[in-house]
C-alpha cells in the first residue's frame, strides 16, 4: 500500500473507532435489550460515507477498498455487532449487487440513494427450505407483459422491515437446478410485498431481522439483474466480498471481547492480586490476543486479493471460518475470564459472545465453508 493509502485507512479507522464509542457505546445495552433499529445511525453513518464504501464516488459512494472496508466494520463490530452486521448487509450485498449487475437505469435509480444511506437495503436468497442449499430456491418470477410477477417468501432478511429496496433471487425456469434461479431489484413497498415474522435473536438484536412475502408482486423488466438464469452464479461471487465483511465483523467482536477481558483481569483482584497476575488468566489472554490477530491477518489478505480483482472464493471461505470461530472462542474465553460477572449484563462479554455465534451460521455456516474450501482445493 502506499502512504497515502496508509494514512487514509488509519484516518478512517480512527473516525469509525471515535463514532462508535461516543454515538452507539453508550447506547448499545439498551438498543440490545428492546432489539431496537437506530435508524439515525445509519443516518449518520451515510453521511460518513460508510454505506457506500465500496462504491464509485460518481454514484455517491466512497470509492474506497476493501481494505477500508474491513477496518470499519471491525471497529462498529468491536463496540456494537448489529450495526456492524447490518452495515456489511447493506454494502456487500444489496448495493454491492445492484451495482455490480443493474442496468445504468438501475444505477442511477438506487446506487446513488443505497451509498448515501438515504435508504437501506435487503438481500433475499435464504428460504424455509432453501438455507445452506441455496440452489433449492422455491420463489418463482414468471413473465407477465413488460415485467415480472414474483411469489414466494424469504426468511432470516436483514433490513426486510426497515429497507426501501432488495435484490430477491426467484426461480423463472421451474424444475430446473440452480441454473433456473435469476436476480430482481424489488422496491420493499412495492404493492405484493410484506414484512412477515421478525425474528426474536439471540444476538445481533440491534440487527433488523424478518422475513419477506412476496405475492403477485410486479416489477419491470428492468429489475432483472444480468441475464436470466445467472442468479445464483451472481449470489456465489457477491457472498465471496460478503463473507469477507462476516469475517471482518467476527474480527471487530473477538477483539472487542479481547480488550473488555484485558481491562477486567488487570482490575479484577482475587487473593490480593489482580487476576492477570495469574498464569491460567494470562495463557487465556495470550491465545486470544494471537486468534484475534491471526483472524484479521487472513482477512486483510482477502481483501486485499478482492481489491486486486482476483478470485476470492478460497479465501474469503478461509477468511469466514477461521475468524467466525476465533470469535465464538475468545468471546467464550473473555466470558469465563469475568467468571460470574461475565454471565450477567453488567458487563459488555456476554453480549460479545451472543452476537458472535451468528459469524458461524450468516452468509454460508462453517460446516458450508468447509465444503467450500475442500472443494476449491480439490478444482471441482
Amino acid at each position: 500500500m502506499t502512504d497515502n493509502h496508509i494514512e487514509s485507512l488509519k484516518e478512517i479507522r480512527e473516525m469509525v473507532r471515535d463514532f462508535a464509542r461516543t454515538e452507539i457505546a453508550p447506547h448499545a445495552r439498551e438498543w440490545d435489550d428492546k432489539a431496537f433499529f437506530p435508524k439515525d445511525i445509519f443516518r449518520r453513518l451515510g453521511e460518513l460515507g460508510m454505506m457506500g464504501i465500496l462504491i464509485p464516488e460518481e454514484l455517491g459512494g466512497s470509492g474506497l477498498t476493501y481494505r477500508h472496508y474491513v477496518a470499519v466494520l471491525e471497529e462498529l463490530g468491536a463496540v456494537e455487532g448489529g450495526i456492524a452486521l447490518s452495515v456489511a448487509a447493506h454494502n456487500s450485498l444489496c448495493t454491492s449487487h445492484i451495482h455490480t449487475y443493474g442496468t445504468e437505469a438501475a444505477r442511477r435509480a438506487w446506487v446513488r440513494r443505497l451509498a448515501g444511506g438515504e435508504t437501506l437495503g435487503a438481500w433475499g436468497l435464504t428460504e424455509p427450505e432453501a438455507g445452506s442449499d441455496s440452489g433449492a430456491t422455491k420463489t418463482t418470477a414468471v413473465r407477465d407483459g413488460q415485467g415480472w410477477v414474483l411469489n414466494g417468501t424469504k426468511n432470516f432478511i436483514t433490513h426486510a422491515s426497515v429497507g426501501g429496496v432488495g435484490v430477491m433471487m426467484a426461480r423463472t425456469k421451474p424444475g430446473t437446478d440452480h441454473r433456473g434461479i435469476s436476480a430482481f431489484i424489488v422496491p420493499l413497498d412495492a404493492p405484493g410485498v410484506s414484512v412477515g415474522k421478525h425474528e426474536d435473536k439471540v444476538g445481533m438484536r440491534v440487527s433488523d431481522t424478518a422475513s419477506l412475502v412476496l405475492e403477485d408482486c410486479r416489477v419491470g423488466e428492468d429489475a432483472l439483474l444480468g441475464r436470466e438464469g445467472e442468479g445464483f452464479i451472481q449470489a456465489m461471487e457477491i457472498l465471496d466480498g460478503g463473507r469477507i465483511s462476516i469475517a471482518a465483523l467476527a474480527v471487530g467482536i473477538a477483539r472487542g471481547a479481547l480488550d473488555a477481558a484485558v481491562a477486567y483481569a488487570k482490575q479484577r483482584r482475587q487473593f490480593n492480586r489482580p487476576i492477570a497476575a495469574f498464569q491460567a488468566v494470562r495463557f487465556k489472554l495470550a491465545d486470544m490476543a494471537t486468534a484475534v490477530h491471526a483472524a484479521r491477518l487472513l482477512t486483510e489478505h482477502a481483501a486485499d486479493e478482492k481489491d486486486a480483482g482476483r478470485k476470492t472464493t478460497l479465501i474469503s471461505a478461509q477468511a469466514k471460518l477461521y475468524a467466525s470461530e476465533a470469535a465464538v472462542r475468545v468471546a467464550e474465553d473473555a466470558v469465563q475470564i469475568h467468571g460470574g460477572y461475565g454471565y450477567c449484563k453488567d458487563y459488555p462479554v456476554e453480549k460479545h459472545w451472543r452476537d458472535a455465534k451468528l459469524c458461524t451460521i450468516g452468509e454460508g455456516t462453517s460446516e458450508i465453508q468447509r465444503l467450500v474450501i475442500a472443494r476449491e482445493l480439490i478444482g471441482e
